[in-house]
């Protein structure tokens, strides 16, 4: 395993997630107040727009480990 890269994507994915996470129970906190649909429907937007945040934290997984992969390559035999 490579440290050095799995220490890095893990870096990224807690401060991205955080902002993502923050957004999406804002957004449906702000949602619900702004248009006065109560609490059920504020948690239920909540929800709805974590489920998008964990959607894009998974992508950004993806695209990360492709990056910086966290196995090193296998080594080549010489002839």
């Amino acid at each position: 395993m490579n440290g050095r890269n799995a220490i890095t994507i893990i870096s990224m994915m807690v401060l991205v997630g955080t902002e993502v996470f923050a957004v999406a129970i804002a957004a449906g906190w702000a949602i619900a107040g702004i248009f006065d649909l109560g609490e059920r429907v504020g948690h239920v937007l909540m929800g709805v727009f974590s489920l998008f945040a964990a959607w894009i934290m998974l992508q950004l997984w993806r695209r990360a480990t492709s990056i910086e992969p966290l196995r090193s390559p296998a080594p080549v035999a010489h002839r």
